[in-house]
């Protein structure tokens, strides 16, 4: 029986790095031919295949997976196709933002072929019921370690009322009805003090300063607050 026509505009992604350059079975011809091989099975419409080559996945700040991101965003595909969840990132958190944040709120299907991967069958929705916990259990986690920082700034005696004793990664939200200001995570920002911390295994003070344009002094005050302590990106 042959399948049926699915219409959707699909694209597909790639990657290697520079170290996984010269293993053939992930190399980026392989890559290619295996998401050309299998939209040809699943009738999808392959626009087009975006590659970052010498790209590695420690982060999703890559042109082809930033111009991925903006195609799904902007409602422009209706699917995405990968060899491996790896191509994508090799980070949980990284993978938990894609999945629900782009794919799921934009209505994309989502394929990997590695871990058979089909969020249009039942096992694919299972899998995204699971990123879905993951995320929520993630969420957890951040409030959890938010009341943890929220209770060291006060063993520091530190006053929550002006922006300049806010800690980077954090803002003020004051709540409704109540005067009484609460802490709370902004995570694309904690995703940067969390970079700061792996960097500074193998980099200096001003290394990180200059990829983030921020002082050495700066960036030895956020590196030694003990806001951070409760993450786990600082042991």
């Amino acid at each position: 029986m042959e399948n049926k026509k699915t219409d959707k505009k699909a694209v597909g992604y790639i990657r290697v790095s520079t170290s996984e350059q010269a293993l053939n079975g992930i190399s980026l011809d392989n890559q290619k031919y295996k998401i050309e091989t299998y939209a040809k099975f699943k009738d999808l419409d392959l626009l087009e295949i975006i590659s970052d080559e010498g790209k590695s996945a420690k982060n999703i700040n890559r042109d082809g997976l930033q111009r991925l991101i903006d195609l799904a965003t902007k409602k422009q595909i209706d699917a995405v196709v990968v060899y491996k969840l790896d191509r994508l990132t090799r980070r949980t958190k990284d993978l938990l933002y894609l999945v629900e944040d782009i794919f799921v709120k934009n209505d994309i299907a989502f394929f990997s072929l590695n871990e058979n991967i089909d969020t249009t069958s039942a096992t694919g929705k299972f899998f995204l019921t699971l990123m879905g916990a993951m995320a929520q259990m993630e969420r957890d986690l951040v409030s959890e370690r938010t009341k943890d920082a929220l209770l060291e700034l006060t063993r520091q005696q530190r006053r929550l009322g002006s922006p300049d004793k806010v800690p980077f990664g954090f803002r003020l939200k004051r709540r409704k009805k109540a005067k009484v200001t609460d802490l709370v995570p902004v995570p694309k920002k904690l995703q940067l003090v969390e970079e700061m911390f792996r960097l500074r295994k193998k980099e200096s003070l001003e290394s990180i300063g200059n990829q983030f344009s921020l002082g050495k002094s700066s960036v030895k005050y956020i590196l030694e607050n003990p806001i951070y302590k409760p993450f786990s990106f600082s042991k």
